[in-house]
């Protein structure tokens, strides 16, 4: 089953003004993104913006692109607004890619797509891998998650989890071996017919406290599917620090 690609791109970002248009490695960073969608298999690639000069440097490339409000408080909202706009059929898969992600691979973007295709029960996809160290598990920019035996997801959180009593009770933890955490990866696959009832239920108090919108699928019962991701993608952008670590890492391929 094919899949669309909706990339939010928001201008106005609090951390980093302008993020999309901000140049890395020659280019600005939207069109990093938008060069791995075109290496996915997608059928259909549509950048949604709040800003026209965002829209005006999508020109250039093989995608559409989308007005959408400027008063949506997630991406999954300005993805609704793309629904609704374009009235997508109802079961049309749509990956969310995140456009302060340069360095996704297209190979994770065939992933979440094809596994929602293959999964009829499970509401959304995602991804995850391996933790690395310590240091990323207490680190409350790092989302966790733990799954079922079927690898659905149980739970996400900014904390460690699942918590390991013997290993995290002293000052200074150690682990030896990190194969029960897993360290989720925020691109997202959905039915265009679940984001219409996932926007209408509102937020819940679990995704406020967490400050984690796909806990409001977990608290009214759905499942989302996870993938461990064949690739591990490269870091997103969201200071002018992991702007230039970016950079470094784009200008190292050329």
């Amino acid at each position: 089953m094919s899949f669309h690609i909706v990339i939010p791109a928001r201008y106005a970002s609090g951390r980093l003004p302008g993020k999309p248009l901000r140049e890395i490695a020659g280019k600005p960073m939207i069109a990093h993104v938008i060069d791995n969608a075109l290496q996915s298999d997608a059928e259909r690639i549509i950048v949604a913006t709040d800003d026209p000069r965002i829209m005006e440097a999508c020109t250039d490339f093989a995608v559409e692109c989308c007005m959408t409000s400027e008063q949506h408080n997630s991406g999954t909202e300005r993805v609704h607004e793309v629904i609704e706009k374009f009235a997508l059929p109802d079961g049309t898969i749509i990956v969310n890619m995140q456009g302060d992600e340069p360095l996704m691979p297209g190979a994770c973007l065939n992933q979440v797509g094809h596994a929602l295709a293959r999964d009829s029960e499970a509401e959304m996809a995602t991804l995850s891998t391996p933790a690395e160290s310590v240091e990323e598990l207490f680190d409350w920019n790092v989302i966790k998650l733990v799954c079922d035996h079927q690898d659905n997801a149980l739970y996400f959180s900014r904390a460690p989890i699942p918590w390991d009593r013997e290993a995290f009770q002293s000052p200074a933890p150690t682990l030896d071996d990190f194969s029960d955490f897993q360290r989720h990866i925020g691109l997202y696959a959905y039915r265009a017919g679940f984001i219409k009832q996932y926007i209408e239920w509102g937020s819940c108090a679990l995704e406020r406290i967490e400050s984690l919108e796909q806990l409001r699928v977990l608290y009214h019962g759905r499942k989302i599917k996870v993938v461990r991701a064949a690739q591990v993608p490269g870091p997103g952008v969201n200071t002018e620090e992991e702007l230039k670590r970016v950079e470094k890492i784009l200008l190292a391929q050329q």
